[in-house]
């Protein structure tokens, strides 16, 4: 039988989602924990593969397993893991569905601090010209972007994507006045390795004049890097929805 799991984590203390030979991820905490608790060895595949020290608000998990669960499961699995991993609920699904190629949709959101507070250290970043940003500007990058497709300028150089094309819904600038923070949202079918971290960096720059919007829009057009590119820390950024 075939369950897909939905579940939320801080990522902070992770080396992102994977599993990786020398480092914790959040994949490897789950699989040891199920393991136990089901008492057979459990593999998960995720939706998506979050960096180290990225969020997820929404995540979607699948794995395979033939037999009864304990009762008050998802209670003792989340007694059973760290307190920065929970899960919400587990249901039953056709044995071909896939947690990450069935996704239609994939939504961010990345945290920017206008002033520096105790409270978001690992879960928004403070930037130091913040209040000096032009927020219009930033939503002029935005709205440039969702007229393209390619966005090679926007990935890792060590990326093994086998194509660049991403189908943008969204990508706006929102002042949340209850954090004092800008909210990055941006949704669409796929995202690149590090694309949205480098694409609120231009957008930062952007906003003080580092470049232009013009600098931007002459890289889409030509597939060319950026005249100046930044990726910010990981720690403001989050997976908020996940969409089937």
């Amino acid at each position: 039988m075939r369950y897909f799991a939905e579940l939320a984590y801080k990522g902070t203390q992770y080396a992102g989602w994977q599993n990786q030979p020398n480092a914790t991820s959040v994949q490897q905490v789950i699989e040891n924990a199920l393991s136990t608790i089901l008492r057979n060895q459990i593999e998960v595949v995720g939706c998506g593969r979050t960096d180290a020290g990225v969020h997820a608000s929404q995540f979607f998990l699948h794995f395979d397993f033939e037999g009864d669960f304990p009762k008050e499961f998802i209670k003792r699995l989340n007694k059973f893991l760290p307190k920065d991993i929970v899960f919400r609920r587990i249901f039953e699904v056709e044995n071909d569905v896939h947690a990450r190629f069935d996704a239609t949709k994939r939504s961010y959101v990345y945290l920017l601090d206008l002033e520096r507070s105790p409270f978001h250290i690992e879960t928004a970043w403070y930037y130091f010209n913040a209040k000096k940003l032009n927020v219009d500007t930033m939503n002029d990058v935005a709205k440039l972007l969702l007229k393209y497709k390619d966005f090679t300028p926007f990935c890792k150089s060590n990326s093994d994507a086998k194509t660049m094309f991403c189908d943008l819904y969204r990508a706006e600038w929102i002042y949340n006045e209850s954090q004092n923070q800008l909210e990055f949202h941006i949704s669409a079918n796929r995202f690149l390795r590090g694309m949205v971290r480098l694409i609120v960096g231009a957008c930062v720059y952007a906003g003080e004049g580092r470049i232009t919007v013009d600098s931007i829009q002459h890289s889409l057009e030509n597939q060319l890097p950026l005249a100046k590119s930044y990726s910010v820390p990981a720690h403001g950024l989050y997976l908020c929805e996940v969409v089937y």
